[in-house]
């Protein structure tokens, strides 16, 4: 088992006001398995991927990320964690305008301290991977929406994580740039990556084998779904 989250809880302070964003919320996903996480706003949707990714701490429960439990690490270990397990996807894609497409997926890589040779060789690959080996040396603000998804994309690989954790990423794109960014999608998972992708649009999540309905901060439902996609 990849994620075993159990009873996490997250409760924000506003003023002398506590709100529960999660009540406690128990998840647990296999390695390799395609999850789609759906739910109205407030519902957790976005919490939930934070405390996921290692990029938050719950208030109250214990997650445990490929055998590792978060509770026992500190902020040093935490960021080391999400640096090797964890790749992100945004639906604002969250790339640095002043660097070129290939210094930004290079940039996990400068964190672990991979020399530039090879974080060079690494990034460049997973660019012609992903249809940008021509657009390496371009900044963002030169890229289409959909060439920027999938900088980001790249980016999120370059560390080769056991996890991705992708958020509305076809929320700014159009239909058919979308359902590129779902087949590089669909690629990964089919190769072994686990996937987990935050949706409000039911055609996006028919793309994943899983759908967990979340409302309230709290689990309403889970179930494995047919894939039904069209293929045309």
């Amino acid at each position: 088992m990849l994620i075993d989250a159990q009873g996490l809880r997250r409760v924000y302070r506003m003023g002398e006001t506590e709100v529960a964003a999660l009540r406690g919320l128990d998840l647990q996903v296999d390695q390799g398995e395609f999850v789609s996480i759906m739910g109205p706003s407030g519902s957790g949707k976005s919490t939930l991927m934070h405390l996921l990714g290692c990029l938050d701490r719950p208030s109250d429960g214990r997650y445990t990320l490929d055998g590792v439990e978060m509770q026992t690490l500190d902020d040093r270990e935490l960021s080391r964690l999400r640096n090797r397990k964890v790749g992100f996807v945004f639906q604002s894609f969250n790339l640095i305008p002043q660097l070129s497409v290939i210094e930004n997926v290079e940039l996990p890589l400068v964190y672990s301290g991979v020399l530039l040779s090879e974080r060079r060789e690494r990034a460049s690959e997973l660019l012609h991977a992903v249809g940008l080996g021509e657009r390496q040396w371009h900044r963002p603000n030169e890229l289409s929406g959909g060439e920027c998804q999938r900088t980001a994309i790249a980016r999120a690989l370059v560390n080769q994580p056991r996890l991705v954790l992708a958020d509305e990423p076809t929320g700014n794109l159009d239909s058919k740039t979308g359902r590129s960014i779902l087949e590089i999608l669909q690629g990964l998972h089919t190769r072994g990556t686990t996937i987990l992708l935050v949706t409000h649009d039911p055609s996006v999540a028919a793309w994943s084998q899983r759908i967990v309905h979340m409302l309230d901060g709290r689990i309403d439902s889970d179930h494995k779904i047919e894939q039904v996609r069209a293929r045309t």
